[in-house]
């Protein structure tokens, strides 16, 4: 039979979907590249906003629309936090929440031979707070130069706006022996960099006191050329991590660090765990180690109670800071969070224009950081040739970096060159190789 995979959300969600097509390739499926095309679709869901739950539901009426023998198999964050309205949604055939998803060939096995009428919500096991990592199998991403390797699940900080804790469960870590097995096959598979990636990064070990240089120095040993992290928490980004990493071959010093708002009344009715000055002073510390690292955010506008002169602060701070790039997104409120039942709801228009104008600084300090890396030598890995007349690869802060095609007709995918950067846009790089990269290619 035939399976169509989407997925909606973080790259947590990327990452176990191919661990998800990999089962059911080990088990006899194959792969669609459509809906149309396929006998069975399975959505990985995220449940981070409202708004990605009206995009899920609406993909999931067109799918069924154009292709009404279509088995829906639902899973993920949505299912699994809201299990009573996932199983009204009527396109979906059968649902699988995150902690049985290593389930799917069985589940599918078992609809198949016993279809039901309606979902089956039952079958949703709820999280405990023992529970161990569950593992997925993922040797390749078979379409990615670079691959996203999850170590780390599930979320203890409960901030008031967020679901994710009880979509997830409480933190829980790869153990290092699976965590270099994984990392050891894709390097044989041919990736030359592992992108680490958790719901909650930062706090990868904490359950045996182990940390996250653990897991960086255990996948540089199994051999991996470049090392990148996903999105982290600030408050974990300690002295000893940053040195240890700074010393680490291979590490791309691109830092995410998640900073939700830069006023710290707000911060505190987040219930995040730093105020703005002492993550201000983690920026210090990170660029006092990584000079040439690009640290990048997501900011909320818009939550509960948030004054205009609170959101001015937030703006004069993300200036301060000077990030290469930033998410923004207006506040959405959770069913089942603290900030959901606050009486101090925003208007919608007024999270807009915040919005807007987060953004625009945003984009300002975007070009002001592309345009700083003007004149530096990078070493870049190609991923693709996009039909625009360009090579794309990325540099290790996390820059997009695009050399001419005309000069390098061959595909430079999976290749390491330098690139010496010798102009910027609103939205990456451009450069040449250097004469060093047409002796030495790597």
């Amino acid at each position: 039979m035939r399976c169509y995979f989407y997925t909606f959300g973080c790259k947590v969600n990327t990452c176990e979907t191919a661990g998800l097509q990999q089962l059911l390739v080990d088990s006899g499926y194959t792969i669609a590249d459509s809906p149309e095309e396929a006998d069975i679709a399975v959505i990985n869901s995220c449940t981070v906003t409202s708004s990605g739950d009206h995009r899920m539901l609406s993909l999931l009426r067109q799918m069924k629309k154009k292709n009404p023998e279509l088995i829906i198999v639902l899973t993920g964050c949505y299912v699994q936090a809201f299990p009573e309205k996932a199983g009204q949604i009527k396109e979906a055939d059968l649902l699988i929440g995150n902690k049985d998803k290593a389930q799917l060939p069985e589940r599918i096995r078992q609809f198949l031979e016993k279809p039901s009428s309606a979902c089956n919500t039952q079958g949703i096991s709820p999280y405990k707070k023992d529970d161990p990592f569950e593992l997925l199998p993922c040797e390749t991403f078979a379409h990615n130069t670079r691959a996203f390797l999850k170590i780390q699940d599930g979320c203890n900080s409960f901030c008031s706006y967020c679901i994710i804790p009880y979509a997830r469960g409480r933190c829980r870590s790869m153990p290092l022996s699976a965590l270099r097995k994984q990392a050891e096959l894709l390097v044989r598979a041919g990736h030359r960099e592992i992108v680490l990636s958790g719901i909650n990064l930062a706090f990868y070990g904490a359950e045996w006191g182990g940390t996250l240089l653990d897991a960086a120095e255990c996948v540089s040993s199994a051999g991996a050329e470049r090392i990148r992290l996903g999105s982290l928490e600030p408050e974990r980004m300690t002295e000893s991590l940053l040195e240890g990493l700074a010393g680490l071959p291979g590490f791309c010093p691109q830092f995410h660090l998640s900073l939700q708002s830069g006023c710290s009344r707000t911060l505190r009715a987040m219930n995040r765990k730093y105020t703005a000055e002492e993550y201000a002073d983690i920026c210090r510390r990170v660029r006092q180690h990584f000079p040439d690292c690009a640290i990048t955010t997501d900011i909320m506008v818009g939550f509960p109670g948030e004054t205009e002169e609170d959101f001015e602060q937030s703006l004069r701070f993300a200036e301060k800071i000077r990030f290469a790039k930033m998410h923004v997104f207006r506040y959405s409120p959770r069913p089942g969070t603290p900030a959901a039942g606050s009486p101090e709801q925003i208007p919608e228009n007024i999270k807009t224009e915040r919005m807007k104008r987060m953004q625009a600084l945003g984009a300002a300090m975007q070009r002001a950081h592309l345009k700083s890396c003007v004149g530096r030598e990078v070493l870049v890995l190609f991923e693709r040739e996009k039909g625009d007349g360009f090579h794309t690869g990325h540099a290790p802060d996390g820059s997009v970096i695009k050399i001419p095609q005309k000069n390098r007709k061959k595909s430079l995918r999976k290749s390491v060159f330098c690139v010496r950067i010798e102009e910027s846009d609103d939205a990456c790089c451009f450069g040449q190789l250097t004469e060093d990269s047409f002796a030495n290619p790597t």
